[in-house]
């Protein structure tokens, strides 16, 4: 059995402790003081992922705006410089391949963040769309670690840390070369938990330093660090679109509720026919939300999604919500079943339960 990959923090989770886990691969601290009290550090005041984990690939080259802009489902031509927008890459179907965070370093240098399950996945799929373009791909993912500071008091926070004005920082742009407590960093207005928040971009050698200050910097304000598992509970309770392996194999982006990150009037990108079909005739599938009122008794994602006997889908995730103390999930189902409102069932081992679509 291989042997789970460690980030650079690893040894320092337990004296903070961190209960670690598996995720794709990886020793991951799962939670630290437990998931509602971290969910409601970052929705109240502030917490501290560490995300290093996350791929990273940089493109660059003088044919990297041609060869970006003939892969996602967005359009990138109005992209400024030190700004980053959410996209998607599809396969010729229309399916997703992955959403990505891509960052304009300038016009022949870019950055893309994946999950961190699919960068061989990636970036061999880069290698095999380069033929002509003149770029470099370079997979730099154990060059580079990060941390995802959110809440709302994380500029209060960060602001200690360095002389930036982080206030001219707007949503979605970033600055590189950032001083933070003597470690130069990348750090974007950017996560994906419904709250304000920073992406924090280093060297594996300056990750504990950068840890350590910002966790001291933000006693006063009540930061706490945090696990993986809240992180899927704030993505629902904020009703953010799928992300990672909410997004099941050979859905489509207007399935899984993306259509905001698909620009049908661009030039060609590769999916856009079958996209524009789909567009044109509607979908049979859709991602939906649910809540159900009775704890299941073991992990639901995957499990089948009953209604009147028939199966009519799948759970793509399901958490539990310290905001509504109920569990919460998206399923993949036939659209005649995702009126909000409709009550499912979901196979949970020898059980069925009953569960609600809410959006």
């Amino acid at each position: 059995m291989e042997a789970l990959k460690k980030n650079p923090l690893y040894n320092v989770y337990e004296q903070y402790g961190g209960k670690i886990g598996k995720v794709a691969g990886w020793a991951l601290p799962m939670q630290f003081e437990g998931i509602a009290e971290e969910y409601k550090a970052i929705r109240k005041k502030a917490g501290l992922f560490d995300v290093s984990h996350i791929g990273k690939i940089q493109i660059k080259g003088k044919d990297a705006f041609n060869f970006i802009q003939s892969l996602v489902t967005n359009d990138i031509k109005d992209l400024k410089d030190n700004m980053a927008m959410y996209t998607l890459m599809c396969y010729p179907y229309g399916a997703v391949i992955e959403i990505i965070l891509l960052y304009k370093l300038n016009e022949n240098d870019y950055l893309i963040t994946i999950k961190s399950g699919n960068v061989k996945k990636i970036f061999k799929w880069l290698i095999n769309k380069k033929k002509k373009h003149e770029v470099s791909i370079i997979n730099i993912s154990s060059e580079v670690s990060q941390l995802e500071l959110q809440g709302p008091k994380s500029e209060i926070i960060l602001q200690g840390l360095t002389d930036v004005d982080l206030k001219e920082i707007k949503y979605l742009g970033f600055r590189r070369n950032v001083n933070v407590c003597g470690v130069r960093c990348l750090i974007s207005r950017t996560g994906y938990t419904g709250e304000d928040g920073f992406e924090i971009y280093t060297s594996p050698n300056d990750l504990k330093l950068l840890w350590n200050s910002i966790l001291e910097a933000g006693t006063q304000e009540g930061i706490k660090p945090v696990g993986s598992c809240v992180r899927d509970a704030l993505r629902l309770d904020a009703n953010l679109p799928p992300f990672g392996d909410e997004l099941l194999e050979d859905v489509t982006p207007f399935e899984a509720g993306l259509k905001t990150y698909v620009n049908l009037r661009k030039s060609d990108f590769i999916g856009k026919n079958a996209l524009q079909k789909e567009n044109e005739r509607g979908i049979k599938r859709k991602i939906v939300k649910f809540e159900t009122g009775d704890k299941c008794n073991s992990e639901i994602s995957g499990s089948n999604v009953i209604f009147n006997g028939k199966k009519i889908g799948v759970v793509a995730a399901e958490q539990f919500s310290p905001k509504k103390k109920k569990n919460m999930g998206l399923a993949l189902v036939d659209s005649k079943y995702s009126k909000r409102g409709t009550i499912i069932f979901i196979k949970n081992m020898n059980d069925l339960v009953e569960a609600k679509v809410t959006k």
